[in-house]
């Protein structure tokens, strides 16, 4: 059975579809425009998603680009008129799976599927609700899409050799989805050695990353393998690659390269067999441009990104997220808590977060040391927060996209609760209801 989300403007065809599908045994979810379908991407993660090319408001073409630009591995099929098959034939250039032209018999509706969630489940796409249990992925929690997509591309490239660089604010688990990728690999059973390029000192990275022999240097009483030895036949994290310096950077191009290191000091290479991958905060073709990070190196290291969010893009996880610290922290300071009191979550939710996970663990571990009941109160996450209202984010001044994210978070915590959420928003409920309409979003679809 899959998820498959349906898109047209027409309710008999919307019925009709969801009736075929049904009927093949999958899980039809259905959306009468693309804004809707967006707000229903927020709630959950499809399989496929099939949408009529010709709609009012949003078109078909116009879903697929903000659909493709958000989850790049969600199959997209289009229905469309005889009419308009040269526009669907131009769709498939841009990366659309395929069409259907209507009127469709039910068979080739569903050859079509069948092809397309052959083509999704190839891709590796994990989805919310699969297989939770999976060890390669199980220190990552998440409800979030966004983050599943994000799952799915780094299980599909695990599979191979390619390097990747992850990127990601700070405290945004760039190290846990390197160890994920290393997991999900053929590498697996071999070492993954992590380092962190901005802690080690200048004069030292060359011995840290490729070893010395004694007395190479003052210090260097006895030979050292270094980081890509010890990782033979699996894989090498570089955490903040983008702080590595210049003259290392040549040294790391030419081991990309020929595939051996040569250990300061020493007179003979050893060979390696490493999958690299590495990881920064900020943007390495940013670094290019200015001239801080080798143009050829970077090619080598960038085969594949990944792109991180941001804990702010994906709110939906912080409840999951602060409960699970909670217990974990619990235990380790031997408190009986057992959860949040009123308002707690919802002041979690709404903070900024310029730390990310990292900050959402650090506030969590002070609630534990600090509280004296066994519920964290309110007040005490306000204290732990230490934050400015202005590094709040009110409703006034959100624009655009990220309004409509704004408000499906506030549903999703609510659950299709309006008053709640307006409270939340500090708007009435009229206004907030007008809000709702201006994107098309239906709390009762958050309700449960």
């Amino acid at each position: 059975m899959a998820r498959i989300l349906i898109v047209d403007d027409d309710p008999a065809l919307l019925r009709l579809l969801s009736l075929r599908l049904r009927e093949e045994g999958h899980q039809p979810i259905e959306a009468d425009s693309g804004e809707a379908a967006l707000t229903r991407l927020d709630q959950e993660m499809p399989q496929l998603l099939v949408t009529d090319l010709r709609m009012g408001g949003m078109d078909g073409l116009q879903l697929f680009d903000a659909v493709h630009r958000r989850h790049p591995l969600l199959p997209v099929l289009i229905l469309t008129a005889h009419g308009t098959i040269p526009d669907a034939v131009q769709a498939l250039q841009k990366g659309v799976f395929g069409y259907l032209a209507k009127p469709f018999e039910a068979q080739a509706l569903m050859a079509e599927v069948n092809r397309a969630l052959d083509a999704s489940q190839a891709l590796g796409a994990d989805m919310p609700g699969q297989e939770p249990g999976e060890s390669w992925r199980e220190a990552i929690l998440t409800r979030s899409p966004r983050m599943e997509q994000v799952l799915a591309e780094a299980r599909l490239v695990a599979q191979s050799d390619a390097a990747v660089v992850i990127h990601g604010p700070s405290g945004s688990g760039k190290e846990l989805l390197a160890r994920a990728i290393h997991a999900a690999s053929p590498r697996a059973a071999q070492p993954l050695v992590a380092v962190n390029c901005g802690a080690i000192p200048e004069n030292l990275v060359e011995s840290e990353l490729f070893g010395h022999v004694k007395g190479a240097f003052t210090g260097a009483v006895r030979d050292r393998p270094g980081l890509f030895v010890e990782a033979r036949g699996g894989t090498v994290f570089l955490d903040e690659i983008a702080e590595l310096p210049l003259a290392a950077q040549v040294k790391l191009l030419r081991v990309l390269q020929e595939g051996e290191v040569r250990p300061v000091g020493g007179e003979r290479a050893v060979r390696v067999n490493v999958r690299v991958l590495s990881a920064s905060h900020r943007k390495l073709a940013d670094e290019v441009a200015a001239g801080r990070f080798r143009e050829d190196l970077f090619y080598r290291l960038h085969v594949v990104g990944l792109e991180l969010p941001a804990l702010a893009e994906r709110r939906e996880d912080i409840p999951l997220l602060a409960r699970h610290f909670l217990a974990a922290l619990s235990q380790r300071y031997a408190k009986p808590l057992r959860g949040f009191g009123p308002g707690a979550l919802e002041l979690l939710v709404a903070a900024a977060w310029p730390g990310n996970v990292r900050q959402l663990q650090n506030v969590v571990e002070k609630c534990v040391v600090l509280s004296t009941g066994p519920l964290v109160a309110e007040s005490l996450v306000q204290k732990a927060l230490v934050q400015p209202a202005g590094d709040m984010l009110p409703l006034d001044e959100a624009r655009r996209q990220f309004e409509r994210d704004y408000l499906v978070q506030l549903l999703k915590l609510t659950g299709g609760n309006v008053s709640q959420a307006a409270r939340l928003a500090r708007r009435n409920r009229t206004d907030f209801y007008a809000l709702l309409g201006r994107h098309q979003i239906e709390p009762a679809q958050f309700k449960g």
